[in-house]
């Protein structure tokens, strides 16, 4: 054979082996939970939701307005803006991640900017009374209460020559800048003991830049500034959601697919989300299968879909009976993780 074919030949079937190997697991993508630095009470299950900062002095000056009036300063100014929008956006959004981080139930009510008395910068803690009263009223644990809200806007607008050296020309550039910073206070007021849980200041700035050939074509798609409060709002509520409640990272583990019939049709299964069926097929497998390869792999799936049920001891031990049932480098890669996830959540409960 010629040496040159017979390399070619030996690289297909290298190829073939590993784009096998390849093909034997099935990917599928599962949320872990992390648990917040900050998490409240297990007895603190519900929240009322309310804003103790909007007073007269805020406004809400619709989106087309409000540019205008940036316009109108040649968009370079460095202003203090008390926008109801972006005030009301920001506790409906806190509202809604709090929810669907299932740790909390949530109510806002209608009248959600509550009364309230307040020095140069926040509102004054709440009375007590007043923290058991609305409790009562609307079946809450604790109070989360945004104490202060601000948000400054600060824009710049420029023109920029640049040289291009291809054709020996000068051309002239639109630059817009624009930051938004923001400053929340933010309570968890706990009537029972009269105590307040988290009392938290945040602040933050998020920016904005681009440019173009012309201030027209610029600004037909640079971010408005009522969007950048809504946008900034949003930003604060998930910063602060990460705080005191549990948050969900994305990630990757494999499943056997290959090796017996029954494996390739669990598989079938996890495609049409039928997860019962599958777990039904592997404990079949892992406890009938003369194969200690198949068994191995039977066990090692059933390890996976006991994490992605919350059940880590689970996972580690029918992670372990997979491993001594036969070797396999995956199978020993997953323990690791296990493990690692383990210490992660030992730590977080000290």
């Amino acid at each position: 054979m010629n040496l040159s074919i017979k390399k070619y030949y030996v690289i297909w079937i290298i190829l073939l082996i590993f784009l096998g190997s390849c093909s034997s697991f099935k990917t599928v993508t599962i949320e872990l939970p992390k648990k917040a630095k900050n998490e409240l009470p297990a007895e603190i299950q519900s929240l009322l939701l309310i804003n103790r900062t909007v007073d007269d002095s805020y406004t809400d000056v619709p989106s087309d307005t409000l540019q205008q009036l940036f316009f109108d300063k040649g968009f370079n100014t460095d202003t203090v803006i008390k926008d109801i929008q972006a005030a009301d956006t920001m506790l409906k959004a806190l509202g809604d991640l709090l929810f669907e981080s299932g740790r909390y139930d949530i109510v806002i009510p209608e009248n959600r900017f509550i009364a309230h008395e307040s020095n140069a910068f926040f509102s004054e803690s709440m009375p007590w009374n007043e923290v058991k009263s609305l409790c009562e009223e609307f079946n809450t644990d604790a109070i989360l209460s945004v104490d202060m809200f601000s948000t400054r806007v600060i824009c710049k607008y420029d023109k920029e020559s640049y040289y291009n050296p291809v054709d020996n020309g000068f051309y002239t550039a639109s630059e817009a800048h624009m930051a938004v910073v923001y400053e929340s206070l933010l309570k968890v007021y706990e009537p029972e003991n009269e105590k307040v849980l988290v009392r938290e200041f945040m602040r933050d700035t998020i920016i904005w830049e681009d440019m173009a050939g012309s201030a027209q074509e610029l600004f037909r798609h640079f971010t408005p500034v009522k969007q950048a409060l809504t946008e900034a709002a949003i930003a604060l509520s998930l910063d602060f959601t990460e705080k005191i409640s549990t948050s969900w990272i994305a990630e990757q583990r494999k499943l056997f697919s290959t090796g017996d019939n029954q494996l390739e049709t669990a598989a079938k299964y996890i495609d049409s989300g039928d997860w019962t069926s599958a777990v039904a097929v592997w404990e079949k497998l892992a406890k009938e299968s003369t194969s200690k390869s198949t068994k191995s792999k039977a066990l090692y799936n059933l390890a996976v879909a006991a994490e992605i049920q919350g059940d880590l001891e689970k996972a580690i031990s029918l992670g372990l009976d997979s491993y001594n049932t036969q070797f396999n480098q995956q199978t020993y890669d997953y323990l690791e993780r296990l493990k690692y996830r383990k210490l992660e959540l030992e730590k977080q409960n000290r």
